[in-house]
């Protein structure tokens, strides 16, 4: 990802509480309380400027929706799409995935959604990518027993290691499709890069996890 350094991000997010919040440490376990409701927790490592989340956060107005980035510059404008929507079931969080167990409490998410994530090809940086055991085992504390990991990515490398990753792990998988635009799934929210890998005519590749 090729980012855009904005120096002013952090200020303008900080003056956005309602949407972005300050300390995510404060809320872990009380997220409900938060949103003033029990709707079930949805969150998204990596949300990036916000275009899937903003989508899901208007079609689906009975779940609370948490995005995680870490890039401050992009954040800005996921806080800007969520703001011109004006959702009051999505928040965001401007923090690295690699603490986000600091922020949810054991059990209290329902899904995670992980996204045309950096596939961090090289073999020694392989503890870098989001399905990595080290996430795995972060995820699995958050989410309930049900829960689930839905992971989307357009390269087969990062694909083919999550799979064994997650199998190793102990995971099951349903709704695996190596070639998602030509399946049937219907509900299917594109993310900015989706959008862009598709137009290409680049196969995107689709899993969901349970633990």
């Amino acid at each position: 990802m090729r980012l855009r350094h904005k120096p002013w991000a952090r200020e303008e997010l900080s003056k956005r509480p309602a949407i972005v919040v300050q300390d995510p440490t404060t809320q872990k376990g009380n997220w409900n309380d938060l949103f003033n409701n029990d709707n079930p927790i949805y969150v998204e490592v990596g949300t990036g400027k916000g275009q899937f989340l903003t989508k899901m956060g208007m079609a689906h107005p009975g779940i609370n929706f948490i995005g995680v980035e870490r890039y401050e510059s992009v954040l800005l404008t996921a806080m800007e799409n969520v703001e011109q929507a004006g959702l009051m079931n999505v928040k965001l969080l401007s923090e690295d995935v690699g603490d986000i167990e600091e922020f949810f409490g054991e059990s209290e998410v329902e899904r995670v959604f992980i996204n045309f994530t950096d596939p961090w090809p090289k073999t020694r940086h392989a503890k870098r990518r989001l399905t990595h055991p080290y996430y795995l085992e972060k995820y699995r504390r958050m989410l309930t027993n049900n829960g689930e990991i839905h992971f989307k990515t357009d390269n087969q490398g990062l694909f083919e290691y999550s799979l064994h990753s997650m199998s190793s792990y102990g995971m099951a998988f349903k709704n695996v499709s190596l070639d998602l635009h030509k399946s049937n799934m219907e509900g299917n929210m594109m993310t900015e890069y989706e959008e862009k890998f598709s137009a290409k005519g680049d196969r995107i590749y689709r899993l969901e996890a349970t633990y």
